[in-house]
């Protein structure tokens, strides 16, 4: 019997609320190199919780910091919120399966069954309720394709916080809709870089007409943070705090698949900043580290913005502006401006420190995919599967589908997880140019990579 109409294994896999867990797991505890630590930029010293708390809540700084701890309690306020969307479902794609004829098995798992439309809602609920246990009047943070700002604005609301979000330029303009989701929820919102911050006036000077980066928006944030008493910067992805947060994907799924009694053999997520896919190969990766099973991982990320496989690894500034510590990581440099591509959500220069590391010591791979054939892989899965999906899950989706179609070259029955990070209904206009022909792909040159990386700063010693 083929893969595609096997019966003994149903068709969606939901654990029971009970089920859902009850601690995040800190990848951080199970790696023998940890990820370097944040650096004040000129002093090159490493941030201290102090530092970090004039800008991030403190328990969260103290999250971000936290290498050692393996489980973090979930606050019992969180997990009854998360008991609203969660657990989310394990799919077995088996329409997918048949379509391609391959015998290998995909899942999939669905983090877009919330308002928000995506996974993104796992941590901004996370980050509003300590800004709130801090006594804190509101949060400001930075969002791209608008997940991330709709995710922070529906867990504001409930919060009763107040809730500023500086928007990607073209991403404000190519989604009107995903910024009023953000602004009936409460949310004020800014389209990025603008003339409402130092940082923003500058980068306008430096950059005329620009249409925006997370690294803008980042600085933009950031200082609208700093200088407003009882606000605090809140951050959706790249950070430590927020894969930890996220790993209730892949705790979620492992348990699971553990139910179905499957291993999974590849495990595939898109990577903008690294918080879907960090969260979802989290327990995977701990097993892997600690000898007890092996996993490939492979992260995905835009030919247009390609910090894994063209980027460096070194210390840089997570914001254009310079305001925020640095990180060391892949990075495209800080100056990086991607094209206006569609994957909003995943147009950022640099990728999370603990990915970075796991990636440079070679325990995890990395593809580059342009975006003309990332639609073509949301098309088939959209026809196929049922669900419409962002064009940034459409990233994992194009690959999961090239590693099936190598399973049926080589007649291999493996199993295939990637992370449908989300829904693609406020994302139409893209659609829209791939139907029509018009989409374009945008490939940063060798030159272009070069003036951005010539401008990394001065390397902080890790060691000191």
């Amino acid at each position: 019997m083929s893969a595609g109409t096997d019966p003994s294994i149903p068709y969606k896999t939901y654990l029971a609320e009970a089920e859902i867990p009850t601690a995040w797991y800190n990848v951080r505890a199970d790696m023998p190199k940890k990820p370097a630590p944040l650096c004040i930029p000129g002093t090159g010293q490493k941030a201290t919780l102090d530092d970090l708390s004039h800008v991030f809540c403190t328990e969260l700084a103290r999250q971000e910091l936290d290498n050692d701890t393996p489980w973090i309690p979930i606050p019992a306020p969180i997990h009854d919120f998360y008991k609203m969307y969660r657990p989310s479902p394990l799919v077995r794609a088996y329409f997918l399966e048949r379509a391609l004829g391959t015998p290998a098995h995909i899942y999939y798992k669905f983090e877009g069954n919330n308002t928000s439309g995506s996974h993104k809602l796992n941590s901004s609920i996370a980050q509003a309720y300590y800004a709130k246990a801090q006594g804190l009047k509101g949060v400001t943070t930075e969002t791209g394709a608008g997940q991330w700002g709709t995710a922070l604005a529906m867990a504001c609301s409930f919060f009763s916080l107040d809730c500023k979000v500086y928007m990607v330029k073209v991403s404000y303009e190519q989604k009107p809709f995903r910024r009023e989701v953000m602004r009936t929820y409460g949310a004020a919102v800014t389209p990025s870089p603008s003339d409402t911050t130092q940082v923003g006036r500058a980068i306008l000077a430096a950059h005329p007409g620009t249409t925006g980066s997370l690294g803008c928006a980042i600085s933009e944030a950031v200082e609208a943070a700093v200088t407003h008493e009882g606000y605090r910067y809140v951050l959706g992805s790249v950070l430590n705090q927020v894969l930890l947060h996220q790993s209730i994907i892949g705790l979620e799924a492992k348990a699971a698949l553990d139910k179905l009694g499957v291993k999974a053999d590849v495990i595939i997520g898109c990577a903008g900043g690294g918080s879907n896919l960090g969260g979802l190969i989290a327990p995977f990766m701990g097993q892997k580290l600690r000898g007890e099973a092996d996993y490939r991982f492979i992260a995905v990320e835009p030919a247009s913005c390609p910090s894994f496989t063209r980027g460096k690894y070194a210390y840089d500034f997570c914001d254009t502006g310079h305001i925020c510590p640095l990180a060391k990581m892949y990075t495209l440099g800080s100056d990086f401006i991607p094209s206006a591509n569609h994957a909003g959500g995943l147009r950022y220069h640099g990728m999370s420190s603990i990915l970075s590391e796991l990636y440079d010591e070679g325990l995890m791979e990395a593809r580059a995919v342009e975006q003309t054939s990332v639609f073509e892989a949301a098309q088939l899965f959209a026809r196929v599967e049922g669900t419409l999906p962002a064009p940034e899950s459409s990233h994992a989706i194009r690959v999961a589908i090239d590693e099936a179609l190598r399973c049926k070259r080589e007649n291999k029955a493996e199993n295939i997880v990637f992370g449908l990070t989300g829904t693609g209904f406020f994302d139409l206009t893209a659609y829209q140019q791939f139907n029509d022909g018009t989409m374009k792909d945008f490939i940063p040159t060798d030159a272009d990579l070069a003036r951005s990386l010539d401008q990394l700063p001065v390397q902080p010693d890790e060691n000191a």
